[in-house]
């Protein structure tokens, strides 16, 4: 789909949509760097993208898995679903890899496929320090908060709330696209 170079000397990068053989491949390099997605996240994925719900794109570089990022056409959260949205779900760049493009050759190519059938794209980005280069890279894109304030498990965190400041608390955001 999309190939690209590092610098001078160093293996390009190849994003490309999911294959059967990618399932093994990424719950393997994603292990090895101590990140325990389960294979099950990864076949649901591509059945998924089967059956039309989601897109889904990894990124190799020389042969290994640098990363990946998945679209989905129907966003489970309220607001994004009500207007048509497709969220960018699940971007993920394996240490070795970041700071090197792939991050944004991923959200380009899924970008590309969300404009197809939207003039706008959304994602949910966490809340605490982990997320810190995914929170800058969006807002760098263009991305800008929806306006709807801080959710938990995709609802609307009220006034005076404490919440656990995890994976299920995020800030959701959209963009728009060129057509």
């Amino acid at each position: 789909m999309t190939d690209k170079a590092f610098a001078a000397g160093e293996p390009g990068y190849r994003i490309r949509p999911f294959e059967q053989a990618d399932v093994t491949r990424l719950f393997e390099s994603f292990a090895q760097h101590g990140w325990h997605k389960s294979v099950e996240t990864f076949r649901g994925y591509l059945d998924d993208q089967r059956h039309g719900a989601r897109a889904c794109y990894i990124a190799d570089v020389g042969g290994a898995v640098a990363g990946y990022c998945t679209l989905l056409w129907k966003s489970t959260y309220q607001p994004f679903n009500a207007a048509g949205i497709p969220e960018i779900a699940d971007l993920n760049v394996l240490p070795p890899y970041r700071q090197r493009g792939v991050g944004t050759a991923l959200l380009d190519a899924v970008e590309s496929a969300a404009g197809a059938r939207s003039a706008v794209v959304g994602l949910g980005v966490g809340l605490y320090a982990d997320y810190g280069a995914a929170q800058r890279l969006y807002v760098r894109r263009g991305y800008l908060p929806d306006g709807c304030g801080v959710m938990y498990e995709y609802r609307t965190v009220e006034p005076c709330r404490s919440i656990p400041i995890d994976d299920n608390a995020t800030l959701m955001m959209t963009r728009a696209l060129k057509n």
